[in-house]
């Protein structure tokens, strides 16, 4: 079974940001990252983005807030950043507290700084399969990882387990961009082994560990494992059984080390095109 790798698909990435940023005459985009709490996910996610900004040659800047701020307090400070013009683009750390209101916010941030589409108009963006918006940044990655690997994926069957704005959804239109054949499964699903076994490309992003084992992989599948968990020996693991899977599958992203490399790459590179769109130069 071949390893498909991050670290290698986010070099690519890095290769073409360099390439944008260029064309900025020095100008150096700005990331604001907005975290609500100190929810352990959320600071791995965001050390990792800030590491890769600063690798790619991008700015990064935290907006940490209590976890107990009110909802009404949080719009403000948000509306805020997003109405700062040295702010570039976006990333709003979720899920919010229950006391906020999220989709207020998802209404109200700026589509142009939008870099990880959570906005109503980008999503549309995407489910129109145009490119004027940005998708969010873990479906793209998967994309990212079939192609920079030259694994087709125009014609084949595709079965995504998870049903989520953030990865499911987006992630099954692009697929239809790219021609794939696509069934959208979840942890009700029926049969859903058996569903899963049928796929030539199989997404895990269902959000528990370890949930798909070789009995869900057909023979020479690919799998891409969007899942980051902890298991009971607090070690990070995916939605796949990884060490099972290798008699089966042809390909398979590791966890750590695949997907979550190339999201945070893509993230750089809609900060860069966000640049670019800001001064007209996209």
């Amino acid at each position: 079974m071949i390893a498909l790798k991050g670290a290698e698909v986010s070099a690519k990435i890095k290769e073409q940001v360099q390439k944008k940023l260029e064309r900025l005459d020095g100008r150096v985009p700005r990331l604001a990252i907005v975290r609500v709490g100190e929810r352990p996910d959320d600071l791995s996610y965001e050390r990792g983005a800030i590491k890769k900004m600063k690798a790619f040659g991008l700015d990064a800047q935290v907006y940490a807030y209590p976890e107990t701020i009110g909802s009404e307090e949080f719009l403000a400070a948000f509306a805020q950043i997003n109405a700062d013009p040295a702010v570039t683009g976006i990333l709003l750390l979720r899920p919010l507290p229950a006391q906020i209101d999220g989709k207020a916010v998802e209404r109200r941030i700026d589509p142009d700084k939008d870099l990880d589409g959570i906005s109503p108009v980008s999503i549309a963006h995407v489910f129109a399969a145009d490119e004027d918006g940005f998708a969010p940044c873990t479906a793209e990655a998967v994309i990212e990882v079939l192609k920079a690997y030259d694994i087709p994926i125009s014609g084949k069957r595709v079965t995504i387990v998870g049903r989520s704005l953030v990865v499911g959804k987006p992630l099954a239109m692009l697929m239809l961009k790219e021609n794939a054949t696509v069934t959208v499964c979840h942890t009700r699903t029926r049969d859903l082994e058996e569903t899963c076994r049928n796929a030539e490309i199989l997404v895990a992003a269902a959000g528990r560990a370890r949930m798909l084992d070789e009995r869900s992989v057909g023979n020479g599948a690919v799998v891409i494992d969007v899942g980051i968990n902890v298991d009971a020996e607090g070690r990070l693991c995916g939605d796949v059984d990884y060490e099972r899977i290798q008699e089966r599958a042809a390909a398979a992203t590791p966890v750590p080390g695949g997907v979550g490399a190339v999201t945070t790459a893509v993230l750089a590179r809609h900060l860069a095109d966000a640049a670019l769109r800001q001064e007209g130069r996209a």
